[in-house]
């Protein structure tokens, strides 16, 4: 496994990217309702990107090869079921949705990768609470990053808090380590073995994005190859921050203004 440590410089176009994409989630918050759909929020969070931050979003033909299409949108909208990778269509959101909403922009070559979930008007409680929970398991797994950690310790965390509470660990996706490569190593677990798994040092850069599911773990992939949904039909929910591993501990890059965590550890 090949983990590239970030100069002072490619951290700053880190630093950039992640505030771009942490942007574009706060600018779409108040349009997602009932009624919109996932393609009018497409269309506005590309324009966004393309036009106001003059950046790309690397979503749009992403993993296009002979005989395989790329990703035909902007952005990722995962409703309900869907675990993530869902695309955005002409289907109207309605009252009681739970969606996630994945963003990755490239700025002067390098990528900002953040997600978060969104309630579309009132949703049942049981719903909220697996929002909430997964929200924290994303929290838990930040705040145990630093120089000597290992990412063993971080999928304990968060697999610990997620069984706590009820819920299963979505095992085929992972968070991933993200720099001018919009995925690259190292693999970033949500389940694990504190004291297991590759040492963190300081210049890491990767993604923590748990997929947490109200029933089983269980994924499958849709016949379009990209989306993946829980097997049980049961609501999955997940939060995503790109961040970096520092002399003392982690620096988020995605970091937005609803955010309950602090940027840094210091």
């Amino acid at each position: 496994m090949t983990v590239t440590l970030k100069t002072p410089d490619e951290i700053e176009k880190m630093r950039i990217a992640g505030r771009l994409a942490a942007d574009v989630l706060e600018m779409i918050a108040e349009h997602v309702k009932p009624g919109v759909t996932t393609d009018e929020l497409n269309a506005l969070c590309h324009n966004y990107i393309v036009d106001v931050q003059k950046a790309i979003p690397a979503p749009l033909n992403y993993g296009a090869a002979p005989g395989r299409p790329g990703f035909p949108k902007s952005i990722c909208t995962s409703l309900n079921h869907v675990v993530c990778h869902g695309i955005p269509n002409d289907k109207p959101l309605k009252e009681g949705d739970v969606m996630n909403i994945d963003i990755t922009v490239i700025k002067d070559g390098y990528y900002g990768d953040t997600s978060r979930m969104f309630h579309v008007g009132k949703v049942p409680e049981w719903a909220e609470r697996l929002s909430r929970v997964t929200q924290e398991c994303l929290y838990k797994g930040i705040e145990v990053v630093r120089p000597g950690a290992r990412l063993g310790d971080i999928g304990e965390v968060i697999q610990k808090h997620a069984e706590k509470n009820g819920f299963s660990v979505v095992r085929e996706f992972c968070g991933h380590g993200i720099g001018s490569v919009f995925h690259e190593d190292p693999q970033v677990l949500h389940y694990g073995r504190a004291g297991t798994g590759m040492e963190l040092k300081e210049g890491m850069t990767f993604t923590i994005e748990p997929m947490i599911n109200q029933g089983r773990p269980e994924t499958r992939v849709l016949g379009d190859g990209w989306t993946a949904i829980t097997k049980d039909r049961k609501l999955s929910a997940q939060w995503e921050h790109t961040l970096l591993v520092t002399a003392d501990g982690y620096e988020i890059f995605t970091l937005r203004s609803d955010d309950t965590i602090a940027r840094t550890s210091a």
